[in-house]
């Protein structure tokens, strides 16, 4: 098992058969938030313009309890290609076992290729807090009320 540890959390994984080659997530600078995913394909993936793909990873992760791991875009990608996650920030939850997996596409204006081993997603570690759920039939006021989108103003 590989041990990653950072702030007291360690996560578990487990690379899969198709993925041997490639590199476990990891972070790219010393204070990076995000460790970098990269998609373990057999053959490459073609996104055109407005398609979407389920890409996957490679590995499978244990989380400890109380934490998840979100899957982002990376910047560079959504910048220059239009290539971003559905689903931003997806959800693992701590008690998932199966191959992690992207959901990416192409806001781009041209078709974009993924190949093996292409670092697609980024992936980021936090705490979880579940809440308790309790009925009501009333709620305490505030200062905004019902005020939904745009209330607060612009600026």
């Amino acid at each position: 098992m590989s041990d990653m540890q950072s702030n007291g959390v360690t996560v578990w994984f487990k690379k899969l058969e198709h993925a041997m080659d490639l590199d476990l997530p990891g972070y790219e600078s010393g204070e990076a938030a995000g460790m970098d995913v990269r998609a373990a394909i057999t053959e490459p993936i073609v996104l055109k313009p407005g398609e979407r793909a389920l890409v996957p990873a490679g590995f499978q992760m244990a989380l400890p309890r109380g934490y998840e791991a979100q899957i982002r875009p990376r910047s560079g990608l959504a910048y220059k290609y239009g290539i971003t996650m559905l689903n931003s920030p997806g959800t693992i939850d701590s008690d998932y076992r199966g191959e992690v997996k992207v959901l990416a596409i192409n806001h781009g204006n041209d078709p974009f290729t993924i190949n093996h081993g292409d670092r697609i997603a980024q992936m980021v570690i936090s705490p979880v807090i579940q809440a308790t759920v309790r009925k009501t039939d009333t709620l305490p006021g505030t200062e905004r009320g019902q005020g939904g989108f745009g209330s607060t103003g612009v600026a």
